[in-house]
C-alpha cells in the first residue's frame, strides 16, 4: 500500500469505509439467512453457556431458542427468544424487514425462554398486535405489561397474512395451560412451541436432514421426559388433535426443524407419551458405606443372568435425576434401594423419588431394598413411596442391617428373579 496516497484521501473517507463495511456485513447476514419457505425465516440462537435449563436440568450440549418470521402482505413473528439474545434478535429482524413493521406477534407459549423478547419487540414495533388465547394475555400482564392491542383466538380460528393463512389449535398443558400451536396451512408447517423440541444446540445444521440424529436421540428424549413428561395424557390429546392436519414440517422452539423425517420425532413422542415401555430395569441406590450398593450389584447380576440385557444401575449421589428419569420413561422395571439416614431415606434418593411422584409415570414394576446401621427409616419411607406411586410391587421389601449376609443375599436374588419373571412373562 502507498501510505503517501493516504494523506490525500478525502476527510470523509472513513465514514464511507464504515458504510461500505456495514453493507458487507449486511450482505453477509443476508447470505446466511435460513428460510423454511420463500417467505418464512428462521431466527435462532444457540446457548452454550447455560449449565442448567430451568435452573434444574443439565444441558451439557446446550440448547437452541428458535423464533420464526413470516413476511407477507402482513408480517407475523412467531414466538420470541430468551432475553440474553435480544440485541442480535432485533438486528436480525431489521436486516430481513428493512424498515417494515411487524403486524402480529403470535405467542404460542409464554415461558420466559420464548417470551423473553416480547417487551423489546413491543418497544421497537409499538403498533404490533399480540396474538394468543384467553389464557395467554394474563401471562403477558404478569410477566411484562398489560396488553392493549391484541387478537384473542380460539381453537380452529384463522388469521390471513396475504398468501399465508394461519390456523390456531389449543394444546393446553403441553406443557403450560396457555400453550397452543400455529399451523400454516399454506406451507403445511406447524409452529409447535415446546412440543417436539429438544435439548442440544444446532451446530451448523438447522433441519433434521442436515444433522446426525443419533446425537439427538438422547437429548430429544431427555427434553421430553424432563419438561413434558408429567403431561403425557395431554400430549396424547395434542397428537390426536393435530393428526388430521397435513403437516410437512414441524418448527419447534428448541432443537432442529423437522422437514424430512417427521416420523422420527412423531413416533417417539407417541411412544413416550403413551408409556410404551421397553423390557429393562433401572436400579437406583443411595449408599454411604457401600452395603446398599452391594445389594444393588447382587440384584443387577441376577437379572442379567436371567437374560435381561437392558439394565441401568445408578448411584443417586452421582447421576443427576434428569438422566435417571429418562431411563425410567424407557424401561418397565424400577428397583430402588436406600440406606437409612437420620431415620429417613438417603437424601438424594428422596429427591429423586419426589420428582418421580411429581411426574407420575405409569405402568412400571417396582422392587424395594435397603440397609441401616443403628435405626431404620430408609425402607420404611420407600414403602410410602410404593403406596403413593401405585406401581406393582414384585417382591416384599428387603432390609439388611450392616454388611450383606447370606439370608438377605438370597432375598436379593429372589427379588431379582421376581422382577425378571414379570418382565419376561408379565
Amino acid at each position: 500500500m502507498n501510505f503517501g496516497l493516504l494523506i490525500n484521501f478525502p476527510t470523509d473517507l472513513p465514514i464511507k469505509i464504515t458504510k461500505f463495511a456495514t453493507q458487507i456485513i449486511y450482505r453477509r447476514d443476508t447470505m446466511q439467512q435460513v428460510k423454511l419457505s420463500e417467505n418464512i425465516y428462521f431466527l435462532g440462537f444457540n446457548d452454550r453457556r447455560t449449565h442448567l435449563f430451568e435452573n434444574i436440568w443439565p444441558i451439557p450440549h446446550g440448547i437452541s431458542y428458535n423464533s420464526y418470521l413470516i413476511v407477507d402482505e402482513k408480517v407475523a413473528l412467531v414466538d420470541t427468544v430468551e432475553r440474553q439474545f435480544i440485541d442480535d434478535y432485533l438486528e436480525d429482524i431489521e436486516n430481513i424487514l428493512g424498515g417494515r413493521e411487524i403486524d402480529y406477534l403470535i405467542i404460542n407459549h409464554m415461558e420466559p425462554d420464548h417470551s423473553g423478547a416480547i417487551k423489546a419487540i413491543k418497544g421497537k414495533y409499538p403498533n404490533i398486535s399480540l396474538v394468543g388465547n384467553k389464557k395467554t394475555f394474563g401471562f403477558v400482564e404478569s410477566f411484562y405489561f398489560k396488553p392493549e392491542k391484541y387478537l384473542m383466538v380460539n381453537d380452529g380460528d384463522s388469521l390471513g397474512l396475504g398468501k399465508t393463512n394461519l390456523q390456531f389449535y389449543m394444546i393446553p398443558m403441553v406443557h403450560w395451560p396457555e400453550t397452543m400451536v400455529t399451523y400454516d396451512e399454506t406451507h403445511k408447517i406447524v409452529f409447535s412451541g415446546d412440543a417436539f423440541g429438544s435439548y442440544g444446540t444446532l451446530d451448523g445444521g438447522i433441519f433434521d436432514d442436515e444433522i446426525n440424529l443419533d446425537f439427538y436421540e438422547i437429548e430429544v428424549m431427555r427434553y421430553f421426559t424432563n419438561i413434558v413428561g408429567k403431561y403425557c395424557p395431554h400430549t396424547q390429546r395434542a397428537i390426536n388433535k393435530l393428526a388430521p392436519l397435513d403437516i410437512q414440517m414441524i418448527a419447534a422452539t428448541h432443537g432442529p426443524i423437522w422437514r424430512t423425517d417427521l416420523k422420527w420425532i412423531l413416533t417417539r413422542y407417541n411412544k413416550w407419551s403413551s408409556y410404551d415401555l421397553e423390557m429393562g430395569v433401572v436400579i437406583v441406590y443411595g449408599s454411604m458405606y457401600g452395603n446398599t450398593k452391594k445389594m444393588a450389584e447382587v440384584i443387577a447380576r441376577r437379572i442379567s443372568e436371567r437374560g435381561i440385557k437392558n439394565i441401568r444401575v445408578y448411584d443417586a449421589s452421582k447421576t443427576h435425576s434428569s438422566y435417571i428419569i429418562n431411563d425410567i420413561f424407557k424401561y418397565k422395571g424400577f428397583i430402588v434401594g436406600s440406606a437409612a439416614y437420620n431415620n429417613a431415606m438417603f437424601p438424594n434418593v428422596e429427591i429423586l423419588l419426589s420428582t418421580i411422584l411429581h411426574m407420575g409415570p405409569k405402568n412400571h414394576f417396582l422392587g424395594i431394598f435397603g440397609n441401616y446401621s443403628w435405626n431404620g427409616g430408609g425402607v420404611k419411607n420407600l414403602k410410602d413411596f410404593a403406596e403413593k406411586i401405585n406401581w406393582e410391587l414384585v417382591y416384599d421389601p428387603i432390609e439388611e442391617r450392616g454388611a450383606l449376609k447370606q439370608d438377605k443375599y438370597d432375598e436379593c436374588l429372589k427379588l431379582a428373579d421376581a422382577m425378571a419373571d414379570k418382565l419376561l412373562n408379565g
